[in-house]
């Protein structure tokens, strides 16, 4: 676990491209969504179908394109909330009670399970299952179990550790949505 946190951290700036399957109580997929995620120190943005979240390291900004709104919040590191670097490299942190479940395989990988329960029980999820490839110390997949009984099943499909992003990568700019509507919660 040591190896797979050093790694992801040792670098500058991180494009994953991943796919997001949420599952019913039963495990009857609800669906399937495919993703990309922009890491850079604190700073992240999230593409997912629908939905664009940046975090410029002070607000998380929101973009529904349904509705053509953005929520704006205020970043806040300590809130306890799962934010992509926390999944990627500090999937281990003082907020989790964790263990090694062993090796298993996944196609041609040997990949370890290490199931993560998180220490304050009011979190709307109640395990996260991380699967780290043991060649390369990188997390291929991980499922999250909410308290309802839902999967959400992630997969890294691809992941480049040395995209050189710029800064504008992490904030909203609302020239290139005409007409969004913005709900700024932090006045």
């Amino acid at each position: 676990m040591d190896q797979a946190s050093a790694k992801i951290k040792s670098y500058k700036s991180i494009q994953a491209v991943f796919t997001l399957q949420v599952q019913d109580a039963q495990g009857a997929s609800q669906g399937t969504k495919k993703g990309t995620v922009y890491m850079k120190g604190v700073k992240y943005k999230l593409l997912i179908t629908g939905q664009e979240i940046y975090c410029d390291g002070k607000t998380v900004s929101t973009f529904d394109k349904s509705s053509n709104e953005v929520t704006i919040t205020k970043f806040d590191p300590a809130s306890g909330t799962m934010s992509p670097q926390k999944l990627f490299s500090n999937f281990y942190d003082k907020d989790f009670l964790y263990k090694v479940n062993g090796e298993q395989k996944q196609g041609t990988k040997t990949v370890q399970e290490i199931e993560m329960t998180p220490i304050d029980k009011t979190r709307n999820f109640h395990k996260i299952y991380l699967y780290i490839d043991k060649k390369t110390h990188l997390i291929t997949s991980g499922k999250m179990l909410d308290k309802s009984g839902s999967r959400y099943i992630y997969t890294v499909n691809s992941m480049n550790g040395k995209s050189d992003l710029p800064e504008s990568t992490f904030t909203f700019d609302k020239s290139k949505h005409p007409g969004v509507e913005e709900v700024n919660l932090n006045q």
